[in-house]
């Protein structure tokens, strides 16, 4: 222990490094977004023990303040700039929401054909049943069925 605590006063950028990787390593494996400022704060915090000398309880202060700091003025100010303005590019097929298309085929218990972006889709519709060659738009996507509305109502 006492090696440790000589490694620390000697070299607190490191242990604060090792600390920032794990972090990182666990917020790889979550996934979530929320370890990835603490490893920044981090390595901040040794960085800045490096520099000005801090001991041991100061620097572990100044992580807890730019831990929280950070995860908080993340959370509040980049989420609205880093959420996706269009549909999950692992989802494409919800791109086609909005769009509009034609009625391929007469629609038989709200189930028939429509022709939306390029591409012929089947179908689901709650409203009148929409004749040959009506346009409409789609409001909602169950897999590879698109549902959609009649655009004159």
């Amino acid at each position: 222990m006492d090696a440790l605590a000589g490694f620390y006063v000697l070299h607190p950028f490191w242990l604060w490094l090792a600390v920032a990787a794990v972090f990182l390593a666990l917020e790889v494996a979550s996934g979530t977004g929320w370890l990835l400022w603490p490893a920044a704060s981090a390595a901040a915090t040794g960085a800045i023990a490096q520099a000005l000398r801090l001991n041991g309880l100061v620097s572990i202060g100044l992580f807890v303040v730019l831990a929280i700091a950070s995860t908080y003025l993340a959370r509040r100010y980049l989420r609205p700039v880093l959420e996706p303005k269009s549909p999950d590019l692992n989802d494409p097929s919800q791109r086609l929401i909005g769009q509009r298309g034609q009625v391929l085929t007469t629609f038989d218990q709200g189930r028939g054909r429509v022709f939306v972006d390029g591409k012929d889709w089947a179908a689901l519709t709650d409203e009148p049943v929409p004749v040959i060659g009506q346009e409409v738009v789609v409001i909602g996507v169950e897999g590879s069925i698109l549902r959609v509305r009649d655009l004159s109502n």
